[in-house]
């Protein structure tokens, strides 16, 4: 049984990669968020009780099942804007987009501004082409190279086959090389 400082060390230690994994996935900051906070409470709630090392493969199949529910939910509240924007009016926005951009963050006080935008801008490409894979790709690519899971635990996380996981994470390493040398840049 995972103690609650157990729970908590786990927790804090996915806390980013569960949240890019959700960007990637719902392309929105606000709702990723939402969608990881909902899947770590589920975990707290619902899993408290099982050992530390049962942990990570619990929260992933919980993360990847809570972003799916989140685009069944859109589809559904999607369908009724839908037909209740034909009854109203239009209405128009009057937000600057400017507004709601957020400051780029340093992190290392060593490096020189060129190189810290440099960086900045090849992480930016990397997600962009990232974000354009396939659902099924893009979720093998990440579970494997960014939680760092074997193909086994990606499969049974994926519920699809090991030769699939393998076929995924294939093409979608062989596209981003594309995509990132197309782009100028090599890694």
């Amino acid at each position: 049984m995972a103690t609650s400082e157990e729970l908590g060390e786990f927790l804090a230690t996915v806390e980013r990669r569960a949240f890019k994994q959700a960007v990637f996935a719902l392309r929105d900051e606000d709702n990723a968020l939402d969608v990881v906070q909902d899947a770590m409470l589920k975990l707290a709630e619902h899993y408290s009780d099982r050992p530390a090392q049962e942990l990570p493969p619990l929260f992933t199949r919980i993360l990847q099942n809570s972003i799916h529910d989140f685009f069944r939910r859109q589809k559904v509240r999607s369908t009724w804007v839908t037909l209740l924007s034909a009854l109203g009016g239009s209405q128009e926005s009057d937000e600057d987009p400017l507004e709601t951009l957020e400051a780029a963050h340093g992190t290392e006080a060593a490096e020189s501004a060129a190189d810290q935008a440099e960086r900045a801008q090849v992480i930016g490409i990397i997600e962009q082409e990232v974000a354009r894979l396939p659902a099924r790709q893009r979720q093998a690519f990440l579970l494997r190279y960014w939680e760092d899971m074997d193909v086994a635990e990606t499969a049974a996380t994926m519920g699809c086959s090991e030769g699939s996981v393998k076929t995924h994470c294939s093409r979608a390493t062989h596209a981003l090389a594309q995509a990132l040398s197309a782009r100028g840049i090599t890694l």
